[in-house]
C-alpha cells in the first residue's frame, strides 16, 4: 500500500509534449496543463511564495551576480519592488565590510508566506554558494500588514556551519517549528523553535539527505558538469509538508528518492538525533528534482529539473503534468489562494558555472499552471 494516500484521481500523461492531459473523474472531458508567464526577470530567480490576500513574492540568490535586490513583491503588470524596503536590499558584496549581515539580505534562497500573515525569508548568506558570511545566515519574519521586519533568527555554526546551504523552508501546523532543508556540502534538517529561535540540526550526514551515489544529473541530453568536471551535487533540498502537517516529505536533488518523517518526531527536541534517524521512512522514487508541493487536493508537485516538466506524484503514480522548453530547471512551487500553483524557471542549467560563455546576470521566469477548462 501507498505511504502517499490518494486523495484524487491519478493524472495520466506519460509522453512527454508540452501540453498534457489530466485523467478526471469518470464521466468528464480532460483538462489540459499549460504554462502562463506571470513576470520575466532580469536575474536568476529561485523561491516564489503567494500570501493569502494574493501578494505575490520572489526572490533572486547572488549565485553569479551581485544581485541589485534579494527579495521583491511582484506587481499585477509583472515589475518587482524590493522588499520589505530599499534598505534589507542593499547588501552588496563588494561593500560586505561596510554592512550588517544580519540586518540586511546577503544571499536569500527561499521565501514562503505562512497562514498567519506573514513573509519568511531564508538568507544562508553565502554567496556563490561558497564562504558563509559570518552572522549572515538567519530566517526573517515580515508582517505582511505593516510590511516591517518582526523577528530575525540568526543561525550559529552549529545550525549552519561552514559548507552549508539553508534551502527551503517550511512550518509546523501549529505555527511553532520551521523546517529547513541543508542542501550544502553536508546534507542535514534544521528544526527551529521560532518562539525561542533554538535551532536543532537533525540527519546531518543521514543517507537521506545526502546526494545519492550513481546518480548524474543529465539535461538537454548530456551531463550537466563544469569545464573542471564537477557535477551537481546538491544535497537535501525540496522539502513539502502534508495538507494535515502530520509528514514532513524532502529529497536531494541530485537524488531520486523521496523520503518523509513524522513531525511528532520532529517536534520531540528530547529524542535523540540517533533516534529520529531510525524514524525515517522511504517512501518512493521521483526522479531528480528540486521544489516539491502538496496542492490542497494532497497531491505532490515535483519539479523534474532533468526533463524541463511538472510531475504530479498521488499514491505511488507518479505522472507528467506538463513538459515546456520555456521551463528550464523548474525550482520552486507556490500556491495561492484560488488553487493556482505557480512555478519559477531559475535555469541552473545555463548558469556560467556550466556554461562559461554565458552572462552572469540570466534573465528568468515565473509561471502559473493554467488547467484548461473541461
Amino acid at each position: 500500500m501507498s505511504i502517499l494516500k490518494s486523495t484524487f484521481a491519478a493524472l495520466a500523461g506519460a509522453c512527454m509534449c508540452s501540453v498534457v492531459s489530466a485523467q478526471p473523474p469518470s464521466g468528464q472531458p480532460p483538462a489540459q496543463a499549460r504554462l502562463q508567464q506571470v513576470a520575466a526577470f532580469e536575474h536568476q530567480v529561485t523561491g516564489v511564495t503567494v500570501a493569502k490576500d494574493g501578494r505575490i513574492f520572489v526572490n533572486f540568490p547572488r549565485w553569479t551576480e551581485d544581485a541589485p535586490v534579494s527579495v521583491a513583491e511582484v506587481a499585477s503588470d509583472g515589475s518587482i519592488r524590493p522588499y520589505p524596503d530599499q534598505n534589507w536590499n542593499a547588501w552588496r558584496n563588494a561593500k560586505r565590510d561596510e554592512m550588517n549581515p544580519g540586518q540586511h539580505f546577503v544571499c536569500v534562497q527561499s521565501v514562503v508566506a505562512d497562514d498567519r500573515g506573514n513573509l519568511w525569508v531564508l538568507d544562508p548568506a553565502a554567496p556563490a554558494q561558497g564562504t558563509l558570511v559570518p552572522g549572515g545566515p538567519k530566517l526573517v519574519k515580515i508582517d505582511l500588514a505593516s510590511n516591517q521586519v518582526k523577528q530575525t533568527i540568526a543561525f550559529d555554526e552549529k545550525a549552519a556551519p561552514q559548507g552549508s546551504y539553508l534551502n527551503d523552508v517550511r512550518f509546523s501546523a501549529d505555527g511553532r517549528l520551521a523546517y529547513i532543508t541543508d542542501s550544502g556540502a553536508k546534507g542535514a534538517l534544521l528544526v527551529v523553535d521560532l518562539a525561542s529561535g533554538k535551532a536543532r540540526r537533525l540527519l546531518d550526514g543521514h543517507p537521506s539527505t545526502q546526494p545519492e551515489k550513481g546518480v548524474v544529473i543529465k539535461t538537454d541530453g548530456k551531463e550537466l558538469r563544469r569545464p573542471d568536471g564537477r557535477g551537481v551535487e546538491f544535497a537535501a533540498d525540496g522539502i513539502a509538508l502534508s495538507p494535515d502537517g502530520k509528514y514532513l516529505y524532502w529529497q536531494a536533488i541530485k537524488g531520486r528518492t523521496l523520503y518523509r518523517i513524522a513531525t511528532s518526531t520532529l517536534a520531540d527536541a528530547a529524542l535523540p538525533a540517533k533516534s529520529v534517524e531510525g524514524k525515517v521512512e522511504k517512501v518512493g522514487e521521483n526522479g531528480p528534482a528540486d521544489g516539491l508541493l502538496f496542492d490542497k487536493q494532497g497531491r505532490m508537485y515535483i519539479s523534474a529539473v532533468e526533463e524541463n516538466a511538472v510531475k504530479v506524484r498521488d499514491g505511488d503514480k507518479v505522472s507528467v503534468l506538463l513538459q515546456d522548453e520555456k521551463l528550464r530547471w523548474p525550482d520552486t512551487f507556490a500556491q495561492g489562494p484560488d488553487g493556482a500553483v505557480y512555478v519559477t524557471s531559475s535555469r541552473i542549467m545555463d548558469m556560467n558555472w556550466f556554461k562559461p560563455e554565458n552572462p552572469a546576470s540570466l534573465k528568468t521566469t515565473l509561471f502559473r499552471i493554467e488547467m484548461a477548462p473541461r
